[in-house]
């Protein structure tokens, strides 16, 4: 036999055992008494079991009413919840957004920026993970992530990259450095230094800025070293290695033997940290990681931050 019962058939039959009275419950959910009447009724026969039984204070459950009354209200309140659930992840509120990251933004932006979302989106889950420029541009492509952190990215068909931070660049050196005495250090005194450039990988990258800049103070860097990575960059300079350069959130990163040092400024003294994403990802979740975004980088403290991370003139 096949039973046909409906949410309404469920919500009916609650709120009738709620009230232990048709009428009472006729007048809750805005119905007449004898169509109430009717749909238990019809519950009861499809169903071959008595649900209710009639007194004269009311109405009381059977032993296969009580238990009807158990799981409908758990039938009930798991539809409500998919409902709320449903539309919040239609609104960007509910779900899980894939972020790679890479680079010196994780010392200083990147936190800042994801704690602020995961904040006004505490139901949102965010997962963060660890990818070079050409495993993000994959991933991006391939739908696996929502979204990447990364500099100096090219235009690639089918991406947007934003930018959401300037940061000045820094020289560090070994704290026995002769470097590390002057304030700030110009890139022609960085004309017989050995440099580690990094990262190796996708071109351009930071690479190819640092060679720029050498070549716009009139020299040929002295590459001592390319690594995959700032940090392995700095691992190096801090065991008395030659010298790098960084941006400035990298400069939280304290190592024994290493000094950071502005540098003098110049047209391209300063490195850009983009998120890159989708052009044709219209999903909520995304545009509400994007509004997020945007709103913290404009806000006063994150625009204070912003301003220091201006290199010295």
């Amino acid at each position: 036999m096949r039973i046909n019962l409906e949410l309404r058939h469920l919500r009916y039959f609650v709120c009738v055992a709620e009230e232990r009275n048709i009428g009472r419950a006729a007048l809750r959910l805005h119905i007449s008494q004898p169509p109430l009447t009717r749909q238990i009724q019809q519950m009861e026969d499809q169903l071959g079991v008595q649900l209710l039984r009639r007194t004269n204070r009311g109405v009381e459950l059977t032993d296969a009413g009580k238990v009807l009354y158990n799981d409908a209200c758990d039938i009930l309140g798991m539809t409500e919840r998919a409902i709320e659930r449903s539309s919040k992840a239609a609104q960007g509120l509910l779900g899980r957004v894939d972020v790679a990251i890479f680079g010196s933004g994780i010392f200083w932006a990147i936190p800042r920026l994801m704690r602020a979302f995961r904040e006004s989106y505490p139901e949102v889950s965010v997962f963060l993970h660890n990818m070079i420029k050409e495993e993000q541009i994959d991933a991006l492509r391939q739908r696996r992530i929502t979204l990447a952190f990364n500099r100096l990215m090219r235009p690639i068909e089918g991406l947007i990259s934003e930018p959401l931070l300037t940061e000045a660049l820094y020289v560090a050196v070994p704290s026995n450095s002769h470097l590390a005495q002057h304030s700030v250090v110009t890139m022609s005194e960085l004309k017989d230094v050995p440099l580690v450039l990094y990262p190796s990988g996708a071109r351009p990258s930071f690479i190819d800025q640092v060679r720029d800049m050498c070549r716009a103070s009139s020299f040929t860097p002295l590459v001592a070293q390319e690594v995959g990575d700032v940090v392995h960059a700095l691992a190096l300079v801090a065991t008395g290695f030659s010298a790098t350069l960084v941006p400035r959130s990298a400069t939280v990163l304290a190592l024994p033997g290493l000094i950071y040092k502005p540098l003098h400024h110049l047209p391209q003294s300063r490195v850009d940290l983009c998120c890159i994403y989708r052009a044709d990802d219209d999903s909520p979740i995304l545009q509400a990681l994007l509004t997020s975004m945007r709103t913290v980088a404009k806000s006063p403290d994150f625009t204070e931050l912003n301003r220091m991370n201006q290199a010295p003139d």
